[in-house]
């Protein structure tokens, strides 16, 4: 065993013949080895110092059989230092004696004399309880400053313009109600940020908070994803599986892309949400589920209502109060702050030492038009750190974003190079399908993760 695995080591006991050959014993082993041979001295000793273990002798010199005196001690340090481990040590030990340690609070139980290997092993062991104690202490505090941080106002949203205020207003004064909440904006924009702090700032904080992506489930998936399903119920049924709305209970549900639902499918989610209740697949046995809805889409829905892809009523279920999040172009006065914010975070990844923006640098990022929201501009910033030099962004770092037209319109030029058309025959499709992912995918004959793919390839 290395030097100091045992840490540090306190031993009380009468006898002082056994304080000094077990301090001889230890010091190989341990950062510290103190001795102490009256057990008055322990209050002082425990307030004033940090032991990693303590080896208490149960029976002293005015009571040297039934370890009363031992008891009294161990009870002392264990009112001091709750968390203290505590190894008790006697000549006279038997079963009772050290079951009653235990329930006292000891961790072990050792009897003299003792052997070498043994009380270095028990050591050991108690050393390994030590620093689980320690780092659930540490998983304590770091929750308590988790908790603390979600007091403050809105540090996982960036954003000062009066567009922004004027959201945190309303979060503010939704998260501590129950009221389902509908959340509109184009892709980018930051929806399911939104969400999370509306779960974080309601009453349901402690409880899970449930994200489904509503337009990557299939329609043969989505009762089987949203409601679970019973073993044997269909040929991949292996095992019971419970639901997203079962797992969101007594949680959030947040619901994205629900624009994207077809008919039939809108019609099983507004029985569910009707019911309050889920029945899996296979089953008859209708489960009650206590959530908070929160829904988001891309889409423009309240037009999908007038040309009837999107049900009335399941649109009064899901928007008691709406959240409109602008595009980034409507934003300019938060983007210098969440450039910086990027810059800050992936200087960091990777261990770049930028420390702004030059004056055009910034400029061009004000001035573009961001189709892709704050994502593309994430995306900009931590490809423009990976590849710069320097210790400030410049206009030229973003080449690419410069190159892009101004509008949201597709190039009208004629090319011949595959990839331009490529990317113009994208555009095309998503502006044809209002920024819908999923139908602009299924016009391209792609699936929606070659579609993203693409995107980020173009730069869209």
């Amino acid at each position: 065993m290395e030097t100091q695995d045992l840490g540090k080591i306190l031993i009380i006991d009468d006898n002082e013949d056994l304080l000094f050959a077990a301090k001889m014993l230890l010091k190989k082993h341990a950062k510290e080895v103190m001795i102490e041979k009256d057990p008055r001295r322990i209050p002082f000793l425990v307030n004033n110092n940090n032991y990693d273990v303590i080896l208490l002798d149960m029976n002293f010199r005015e009571d040297t059989t039934s370890g009363k005196e031992g008891f009294h001690w161990l009870k002392q340090i264990k009112e001091i230092d709750p968390k203290a481990v505590v190894i008790l040590i006697t000549a006279f030990g038997d079963v009772e004696m050290a079951v009653q340690a235990l329930k006292e609070g000891a961790t072990d139980f050792i009897l003299k004399p003792w052997q070498n290997e043994k009380l270095i092993a028990t050591l050991s062991a108690a050393i390994r309880l030590k620093e689980s104690y320690n780092e659930v202490d540490k998983l304590q505090k770091k929750q308590k400053q988790m908790q603390s941080d979600m007091k403050k106002p809105y540090t996982d949203i960036i954003g000062q313009s009066a567009s922004m205020k004027n959201i945190f207003s309303i979060i503010d004064k939704v998260a501590q109600t129950d009221a389902n909440v509908l959340i509109l904006g184009e892709n980018g924009t930051g929806k399911e940020l939104i969400a999370r702090a509306i779960h974080d700032r309601s009453l349901r904080k402690d409880e899970i908070f449930v994200g489904v992506d509503m337009g990557s489930i299939t329609e043969s998936l989505f009762e089987s994803e949203l409601f679970g399903h019973k073993k044997g119920a269909f040929t991949d049924a292996k095992d019971d599986r419970a639901g997203r709305f079962e797992i969101a209970d007594k949680g959030s549900l947040f619901l994205d892309e629900i624009g994207n639902l077809s008919l039939p499918l809108q019609s099983k989610l507004l029985t569910v949400l009707q019911r309050r209740e889920v029945t899996r697949i296979g089953t008859n046995k209708a489960l009650p589920v206590d959530i908070r809805l929160i829904c988001a889409t891309n889409m423009p829905i309240h037009d999908s209502i007038s040309d009837n892809s999107f049900r009335q009523d399941l649109l009064y279920r899901i928007n008691t109060v709406e959240i409109f999040l602008p595009p980034l172009r409507e934003r300019q006065d938060d983007i210098p702050i969440l450039a910086n914010h990027f810059l800050k975070s992936y200087s960091q990844k990777y261990r770049k030492n930028f420390t702004g923006f030059t004056s055009a640098g910034l400029d061009l990022l004000q001035h573009y038009a961001w189709p892709g929201n704050i994502r593309e501009l994430q995306h900009a910033i931590e490809r423009a750190i990976i590849m710069a030099e320097g210790d400030m962004l410049d206009s030229r770092d973003f080449f690419f974003l410069s190159a892009k037209p101004a509008s949201d319109k597709a190039p009208t030029s004629v090319t011949l190079n595959l990839d331009d058309m490529e990317k113009t025959t994208i555009q095309r499709a998503i502006d044809k399908n209002g920024g819908n992912i999923s139908k602009a995918a299924k016009e391209l004959g792609l699936t929606r993760a070659s579609l993203y793919r693409r995107l980020e390839k173009y730069g869209l």
